[in-house]
């Protein structure tokens, strides 16, 4: 898989109205997964978006979530910068050249759904996502 980078919106508690939306403005395919669908069924969020990602017929990529409790959304900065990919080497690489003078929010370690996964604000202010995509074994 070839490495992207595209833009990530945060939501508080509107992210499959808005991705939805989204659909229908530019078309394409959307997957939604709530927090119930990674081993939360019983939370108060288990139906808002913890992922959302959009393809569309022009090459568009976009993803979204709702913010999760206790993570308010920043005035002005509802979203954040992704990289994704399986290219570790290269993601690692950019993981640690961003968040170098920065402040890291979330390590980029092993999460929940089986991938690397790390969030954090450079040195001017830009919020990142990186995420390494990890082979089902």
């Amino acid at each position: 898989m070839v490495s992207r980078l595209n833009p990530y919106l945060s939501f508080n508690g509107d992210a499959r109205q808005a991705m939805e939306f989204y659909k229908e403005v530019f078309g394409g395919t959307l997957a939604l997964n709530t927090y119930g669908d990674f081993g939360q069924p019983e939370a108060p969020n288990a139906d808002k978006i913890m992922h959302g990602m959009l393809e569309t017929p022009s090459g568009f990529t976009l993803m979204g979530a709702d913010n999760p409790p206790g993570m308010e959304s920043a005035p002005g900065q509802p979203f954040a910068v992704s990289l994704s990919g399986d290219d570790d080497a290269e993601l690692t690489g950019y993981w640690e050249k961003l968040s170098e003078g920065g402040s890291v929010s979330v390590p980029l370690e092993k999460q929940m759904w089986g991938d690397v996964f790390g969030m954090c604000t450079d040195r001017f202010g830009v919020p990142w996502m990186v995420n390494i995509s990890r082979p089902e074994s």
